[in-house]
């Protein structure tokens, strides 16, 4: 763990708030609002110059302080995403990742403390084999690969921007409204969710391909698409402008950290509603602050995943907030995790399983043979290191 002196710490509070400046703020909130893509409609619709806004998108992605991608519609491209909250036994925990990965349809790995203690991973499953995933998650637990898990299915995600109403760029400084916050998700009334149509007759796998490279950088090029999948630029074009007017571009994240990291918190929160109403009432409130990274619906239930990244010093705010929550019998229950992002792996959505005319390519026989691969080495190993090193022999004279 680095140790920062008093200087070294206030220079990066310094570096990490300047950059939240009233100009950038616009930028970023222009760019959630219509897309990373296009500079110049972001300098046209902010009402900045297209040179201030260049430099600035610039700076902030030089920085590492800013990353655009996509979510895509998972429904519409026939996957369905899933949580898995994986226990290892002690001492087996990269045994649990390796497995984890194995089905090859993971999209996020990362090590968790609270429940359970182990892994939490995100997937993004073929719909028609959501209960062969399941039955793979089962044979880890009967070949000692995993001690337990949960697993629950997720509906489509929303990542807002971090609500800048809440920052003064003057003061550098943020509110948390806690107490506003909570008596508007009381009040119950929610505005009904958006909907998904599974995809068009005309989707094919380089239509994946774009959708992909979406989902690692939001403002690639169609020059570099129109290379990669061997098309002009016009053809791309076409392609690009379809799929965003059908709605496989479900949302464009805007990533940004708006607190200063060496003092905050990633934290997954299931939030269970005692109603609908209050369920997306939550989502509409809890979508206007500033911690909360990604907000998604959990299939069956009236809950919510909720990612959120929180100044530490606010953490016992959080779970008054909740907990009156449960007092005034708007949440039926809540439980949270930490995550820790120096562990976290991350992919895309498995294009490379895909094939015109078949669709998903799903074997739960293969992957099977590959976790028996996993043991075997895991074994060979344990082995190694349980055999004392060999050496001359004592004598005793």
């Amino acid at each position: 763990m680095s140790v920062f002196s008093a200087n070294e710490w206030y220079a990066r509070l310094h570096r990490t708030m300047s950059l939240l400046d009233e100009e950038n703020i616009k930028i970023l909130e222009t760019m959630k609002q219509y897309g990373p893509r296009n500079l110049q409609q972001i300098a046209r619709k902010s009402k900045l110059p297209y040179t201030t806004v260049y430099g600035r998108v610039a700076k902030l992605q030089s920085l590492n302080a800013l990353r655009s991608y996509i979510h895509p519609s998972f429904s519409k491209i026939g996957l369905v995403r899933a949580v898995v909250l994986a226990r290892p036994f002690p001492g087996k925990e990269l045994l649990v990742r390796d497995a984890l990965k194995v089905p090859g349809y993971w999209l996020r790995i990362i090590r968790c403390t609270g429940e359970p203690n182990g892994y939490y991973s995100l997937h993004a499953i073929p719909a028609s084999n959501q209960q062969d995933f399941r039955l793979y998650l089962d044979q880890l637990v009967t070949r000692s690969v995993i001690k337990d898990y949960q697993l629950f299915w997720l509906g489509e995600s929303y990542a807002p921007l971090a609500n800048f109403e809440y920052y003064d760029p003057k003061e550098r400084s943020w509110r948390f409204e806690w107490k506003e916050w909570s008596r508007a998700i009381q009040s119950g009334r929610g505005a009904d969710g958006k909907k998904s149509s599974a995809a068009g007759s005309g989707f094919d796998k380089k239509d994946l391909i774009i959708l992909k490279e979406l989902s690692l950088d939001g403002r690639v090029t169609l020059a570099a698409l129109s290379k990669l999948l061997g098309m002009t630029l016009p053809a791309t074009k076409y392609r690009f402008d379809r799929l965003v007017e059908e709605g496989y571009v479900a949302d464009y994240v805007i990533s940004v950290l708006p607190f200063v990291p060496e003092v905050s918190d990633l934290c997954e929160l299931r939030l269970d509603f005692t109603t609908e109403s209050f369920m997306k009432t939550a989502e509409k409130v809890l979508s206007r602050t500033p911690f909360v990274l990604n907000i998604t619906p959990i299939i069956g239930l009236h809950s919510l995943t909720v990612r959120i990244y929180l100044p530490r010093q606010e953490m016992t705010n959080l779970m008054t907030f909740l907990s009156s929550l449960a007092r005034e019998e708007v949440l039926a229950g809540y439980s949270y995790i930490q995550l820790d992002p120096a562990t976290q792996l991350t992919q895309t959505f498995s294009y490379k399983t895909y094939a015109d005319g078949t669709g998903w390519h799903y074997d739960n026989r293969e992957y099977l043979q590959s976790v028996a691969s996993l043991v075997s080495k895991w074994s060979k190993l344990e082995a190694e290191q349980a055999t004392p090193p060999t050496g001359p022999a004592l004598v005793v004279e």
